[in-house]
């Protein structure tokens, strides 16, 4: 079963071809989506956390299993699944159980959000 994080149903239903917001070089953003979108920038302040998201995106089928991603850090097994448990609340990724395993897998609609958001800052 994959579970979705709080408030991320929106993400995972949203036309990925259509962008969810302007530009901040466009516009100045909303309350709301910069609530939304401030949750998923501070889960990616962390380098743990930035680290575990590359390491699913560049996964063989994009999809990972912890306990492949475990053996990667110096950090105890609790606290890589309280850094996962973030990616997934902030809308990042999704889990899915198979017997004792969980796997993530990068929820792409959210991260072209996010790229879409800082789109134009650059000043290209």
């Amino acid at each position: 079963m994959v579970t979705p994080a709080p408030g991320q149903a929106a993400a995972l239903e949203a036309d990925p071809a259509r962008p969810c917001c302007p530009p901040l070089s466009s516009a100045p953003v909303t309350a709301e989506i910069a609530a939304e979108f401030g949750l998923a920038f501070k889960a990616l302040g962390d380098p743990v956390r930035l680290r575990l998201l590359s390491m699913i995106v560049a996964a063989d089928g994009g999809e990972v299993c912890v306990c492949e991603l475990t053996p990667g850090f110096e950090q105890s097994a609790p606290t890589i699944s309280h850094h996962l448990r973030l990616l997934r609340e902030a809308g990042l990724v999704t889990s899915q159980r198979r017997g004792t395993w969980v796997y993530y897998r990068a929820v792409p609609a959210r991260l072209a959000a996010l790229t879409g958001l800082l789109a134009g800052m650059a000043g290209d």
